[in-house]
């Protein structure tokens, strides 16, 4: 945008700009950040004045500063200072609201000092939300530049994980067996999910492991019921058992090794295997991304061939469409064309193509591509790549569980990302989390397999 400002001399009464600006609610936890004021009727949806109405309110002096937008930028422009401010506050706007920012001049002063009428007004209904009168002083010199570079800003919110938790706290609590939740992370994961109505427990392993978790959180385990079995295998059998007698609707690890927890469910008679693969999905919210990402497989399939990336792309579909998302995946390799000497790229031709041939079914499957041109628009078009896909995927399948690791964890811990773990392919989802998932990560992951249970049972 050509940035042009106007000088004092070029300033004249009855001159008017304006400005149309949607505020957003990460405007709010932005502006919350700067000036320190953490004001939860600013950056919740609680009701803190008993009114019935979620409150959402923008701080006044954050739409006073649009003000100052209109001043630096249009009218008088670059170069301007302000000398006073006089604001009088008629209503309040909110996040999601559109406003309209206007300045006028009211005369010219002494000294280079222009005075202006400033007002904010609601765009729906034209409603005042704040009058007043400004004193700045106007630039001697003209400036003309095309656009100003400003860093971008992310907020790292996870708003999708909000919104999952909102889908899944109507529904019935589900009941989940939670196999030997004897520390602090995984019997507080469970516990947390219990308090927000998403899960009911059914406690499975060492009692006086849980127990001693329980005293060392200082929770109270009164009305939930354990299931007093030693070893690790046994305590997922157990699980197992419990999903074949309609007890429980879902598994979710607790302390114990992920390969101890899975071979259970792999017995040919006493498992949960449903025909086809067992795979893991990774439901990431990342901050700045317009919906979730799904990264798979990431936790079980090491160097899955391409009858397993079938599973584990129709398993990840299943879920995208379970969540309400439209399933567009991106099947990753190296380069976005196929080389006969890297096999992912083979095989993600192949699946791009099955997929066209009905025997993926659900979503659109692209591949291959490259991870920059599967989730960048630009990315997309520089290398000349169109459909419903490229730029756009929101499931992404790696090439073996080395890349999907190396993935997931780079969205987590340098992009701030919150992840869900889900195993699917059973009979039941199993929710699958590490030791060093957050408390966030855990609910989140509960919320998934009971939004993806209750889709199924529909």
């Amino acid at each position: 945008m050509l940035l042009v400002n106007r000088t004092y001399d070029e300033v004249q009464p009855g001159d008017v700009a304006e400005l149309r600006r949607l505020i957003t609610a990460d405007d709010l936890f932005v502006f919350a950040a700067a000036s320190g004021n953490h004001n939860p009727m600013h950056l919740t949806d609680s009701d803190l004045d008993g009114d019935g109405q979620t409150e959402r309110v923008a701080p006044g002096m954050f739409v006073a500063s649009l003000i100052s937008a209109v001043l630096g930028m249009q009218l008088p422009g670059a170069g301007t200072l302000y000398r006073r401010q006089v604001l009088d506050f008629h209503a309040r706007a909110h996040a999601g609201e559109e406003v309209i920012v206007r300045v006028e001049v009211l005369e010219k002063l002494e000294g280079g000092v222009v005075r202006l009428a400033t007002t904010i007004r609601r765009s729906t209904d034209d409603a005042p939300i704040l009058t007043g009168e400004a004193l700045v002083q106007a630039p001697t010199e003209k400036f003309e530049r095309d656009g100003i570079d400003v860093p971008g800003l992310v907020v790292q919110r996870h708003r999708h994980f909000e919104a999952l938790l909102m889908l899944a706290k109507p529904l019935p609590a589900l009941p989940t067996a939670v196999v030997c939740p004897d520390d602090a992370n995984s019997l507080g994961g469970a516990l947390l999910a219990m308090r927000e109505s998403i899960i009911t427990p059914i406690l499975i392993g060492s009692a006086a492991g849980i127990h001693a978790a329980a005293a060392e959180m200082g929770a109270d385990l009164a009305g939930i019921e354990i299931i007093d079995i030693e070893g690790d295998e046994a305590a997922a059998a157990m699980a197992c058992a419990l999903v074949h007698q309609g007890r429980a609707a879902a598994v979710m690890k607790g302390h114990l090794h992920t390969d101890d927890l899975l071979r259970p469910m792999m017995d040919k008679s006493l498992g949960l295997r449903i025909g086809r693969r067992l795979t893991h999905v990774f439901v990431m919210d990342v901050p700045g991304q317009p919906e979730p990402v799904m990264v798979t497989d990431a936790a079980i399939n090491i160097a899955p061939d391409l009858a397993t990336k079938m599973d584990i792309c129709q398993n990840a579909i299943d879920l995208a469409l379970s969540l309400g998302m439209e399933p567009r995946v991106g099947v990753l390799s190296a380069v976005e064309t196929v080389n006969p000497a890297i096999q992912s790229s083979i095989d993600a031709a192949l699946l791009s193509k099955m997929a066209d041939r009905g025997q993926i079914k659900g979503g659109l499957v692209e591949g291959p591509l490259a991870m920059d041109n599967a989730i960048d628009m630009a990315a997309a078009r520089t290398k000349g790549l169109t459909g419903g896909v490229a730029g756009r995927a929101n499931i992404l399948v790696v090439p073996g569980i080395d890349a999907g690791n190396m993935l997931a964890k780079q969205l987590a811990f340098v992009s701030h990302a919150e992840g869900a773990g889900l195993v699917l392919g059973a009979k039941v989802p199993v929710i699958l989390n590490s030791r060093s998932d957050s408390p966030v990560s855990r609910l989140a992951s509960c919320a998934v397999a009971a939004i993806h249970h209750f889709a199924g049972a529909k």
